[in-house]
């Protein structure tokens, strides 16, 4: 059963109410059939024209008129998020508004296939310290919810525990530091290069002792840049199935889609969604 399959399954157990404000685009009707012919979720669809279906999506989320929104394959990004700030806005005790991708990635390291959490990959351009040890904390809530596993955190850099020197490692290193305290029982650690964090016998050359080197599966990326090119390139050249970018840290949850997505993607996100529904974004 693959990641997808899980998702279907998992959701189809909770009967949920999921909005989709695109409801004239034709690849937003076909997954609303299909997650409906599949028990899904239960799909809500909007066809008024401009922002006035988004705006009233998310309105019925924060009402609880629906447990969940599924936006973005019309509208951008950066109208998606501002529906979801102006009208649900983040979550008590969160400052920042981050995203994570799930992707499903073939057996690279003989434990089957995998789904690794790539983050922030949509939303925050230049994160500082604070922000990357925020996003990596939402990204292990969110894991914990869709995935369903224990993370694994490692922040990425381009030195690994001191092999390099540099304002951008410093920065990272303060993250870890600030995540440990924020999240103690969560294995992490940093800075990293990706080869050491994925690889336990490049681990064991580069890190060792490390609790989080050669078995992350929760990847912090040290900016947008580097998660967005990273995500792409793992989706074309490895052939991985990329879910997301699935927004954190909202009140409720509203997930954002990609402008390219298929019936099948928006689906999956949907599942998502639903596995989100009723604690937060």
């Amino acid at each position: 059963m693959t990641f997808t399959d899980r998702l279907e399954a998992r959701a189809r157990r909770l009967g949920r109410r999921i909005a989709f404000p695109e409801g004239r685009d034709p690849r937003v009707a076909e997954a609303a059939d299909r997650l409906l012919s599949r028990g899904v979720v239960e799909p809500v669809l909007l066809e008024a024209e401009g922002d006035g279906a988004l705006a009233r999506s998310v309105a019925m989320l924060r009402e609880g008129a629906v447990d969940g929104v599924v936006a973005g394959a019309v509208h951008t990004s950066a109208e998606v998020i501002r529906a979801g700030l102006g009208e649900v806005g983040l979550r008590p005790g969160v400052r920042t508004l981050s995203s994570s991708f799930f992707m499903e990635v073939r057996d690279f390291r003989s434990r089957g296939t995998e789904v690794l959490s790539f983050a922030d990959a949509g939303v925050v351009p230049e994160p500082g310290s604070r922000r990357l040890a925020e996003i990596a904390a939402e990204s292990v809530r969110t894991r914990r919810m869709v995935v369903g596993d224990e993370p694994c955190v490692a922040f990425l850099s381009y030195s690994t525990l001191g092999s390099g020197n540099g304002r951008s490692i410093e920065r990272v290193r303060e993250a870890v530091r600030r995540f440990r305290a924020a999240c103690p029982e969560v294995p992490a650690d940093g800075e990293l290069q990706a080869d050491a964090a994925l690889i336990p016998g490049v681990a064991e050359t580069k890190a060792a002792g490390s609790v989080a080197a050669g078995r992350a599966n929760v990847l912090v990326f040290p900016s947008l840049d580097a998660g967005n090119i990273a995500y792409k390139l793992v989706e074309r050249l490895a052939r991985a199935t990329a879910l997301g970018p699935v927004l954190q840290g909202l009140s409720a949850p509203l997930n954002d889609l990609s402008r390219g997505a298929s019936a099948a993607d928006i689906a999956h996100v949907a599942a998502i969604t639903a596995l989100m529904a009723g604690r937060g974004g």
